[in-house]
């Protein structure tokens, strides 16, 4: 595809005289470009599916030791509980809710039934991610031995084509046995795809790994010892529709600041309230979107977690909850047709033209040319400047 720049027109194929007599000095110039990404049709951002909002704890003493306590005890059985998923291997749907089952029965007698759900959802979630990322790791190491297979068949300094060759010999021997490497590596995914084996650690392979190279890290075995235990705790409650304050195992109270937990039955002995039940010293707040925590709390289901960041000693309460599916635009809408295709509209008075903005109450409609960069950048930056594209003539 050849590209002219500098005359009248500036688009593929399309030949045109220079306006300014200075540049280019020999008429237009040429350029070769590879083909062009096809612009898309427009769409509309779906809406967000749920919310999480995060305040701080402000726990006594004897507040972080039970917490500690529970915490450390449900995190024992949910390291037993997936270690046991994990052996399962891959199963269907019927298999998995068999699993489960079985599962919930053990952990009930050591915990409580909303306890041993919360811990069996949470084994079945890591395992399915864990089964996703061995997929994207195969298609990854898939890529990186076609790119190096394909450079590898070009002599050392050449070029065919558009592959090029590695510059020096040592480089094309260097890849030669990373491409070796590479192979074991993808050969021993494919064999764990097959058998439906996974690798997960609670806690992070990141974090485990420093074990071994504390130097390096910056971390004393203490400070170790005391991340790898907080990031293996385990005080998660799912949301329940039809219980009062969104669960029956960590509530919140938004009227009086309250916040309760159900203890596991081993540590019923530590509880200062009724049915097993200890609440916390301090009152908790939620200062952004309280009212939305509120509100979900007392008419739908919401799910609590409670964290602690050992790098600032702080302890941590995230409310999260799902949001109901609004309707959206109807498919083939307005929304959904191309802007190459789409008939002109009467506007509204006072609304925008075509070139100034979009017109009151429409959503925006977003390219993929500017929404897959914008996606990564800052709020506030604006996309780059693309040079050297070919402008569509009006309507």
């Amino acid at each position: 595809m050849s590209l002219v720049v500098g005359g009248d027109a500036a688009c593929p194929g399309a030949e045109g005289r220079s306006v300014d007599p200075g540049f280019p000095p020999h008429g237009p110039v040429r350029c070769r470009v590879s083909g062009l990404r096809a612009v898309a049709a427009p769409f509309v951002a779906a809406v967000p599916a749920g919310a999480r909002v995060r305040t701080r704890l402000r726990l006594s003493p004897a507040d972080e030791a039970v917490l500690r306590a529970a915490g450390a005890h449900l995190g024992s059985l949910a390291g037993r509980d997936l270690k046991a998923r994990c052996g399962e291997g891959r199963l269907d749907a019927k298999g998995r809710a068999v699993s489960r089952r079985e599962r919930k029965r053990a952990l009930t007698a050591k915990s409580s039934s909303r306890w041993a759900g919360a811990i069996t959802r949470a084994s079945e979630d890591q395992w399915r991610l864990a089964e996703r990322n061995q997929r994207a790791e195969r298609a990854t190491l898939r890529a990186r031995i076609r790119a190096i297979e394909a450079r590898l068949a070009v002599r050392v300094g050449g070029q065919a084509g558009r592959v090029r060759g590695y510059a020096t010999r040592a480089e094309w021997h260097a890849k030669q046995v990373r491409l070796q490497v590479l192979r074991a590596r993808l050969s021993r995914v494919e064999q764990r795809i097959t058998d439906g084996r996974v690798q997960v650690t609670r806690g992070g392979k990141n974090l485990l790994r420093k074990r071994h190279h504390l130097a390096a890290a910056g971390l004393t075995e203490a400070r170790w010892r005391q991340e790898w235990e907080s990031t293996r705790l385990f005080l998660t409650a799912d949301g329940e529709a039809d219980k009062v304050w969104g669960n029956e195992t960590i509530r919140w109270h938004p009227g009086q600041g309250w916040l309760e937990v159900k203890l596991p039955a081993p540590l019923a002995h530590l509880a200062n309230r009724p049915h097993g039940r200890y609440r916390l010293s301090g009152t908790v707040a939620f200062t952004y979107r309280g009212g939305e925590v509120a509100a979900q709390a007392a008419t739908g289901a919401v799910c609590y977690d409670i964290t602690f960041d050992p790098a600032r000693g702080r302890w941590y309460l995230d409310a999260s909850w799902r949001i109901p599916a609004q309707p959206g635009p109807r498919s083939g809408g307005p929304a959904a047709v191309p802007r190459a295709g789409r008939r002109p509209e009467p506007r509204a008075p006072g609304s925008v033209g075509r070139h100034g903005g979009r017109q009151p109450g429409r959503p925006a409609d977003h390219g993929p040319a500017h929404a897959d960069w914008a996606a990564g950048q800052p709020a506030g930056r604006s996309a780059p400047r693309r040079h050297h594209h070919a402008h569509r003539p009006g309507p």
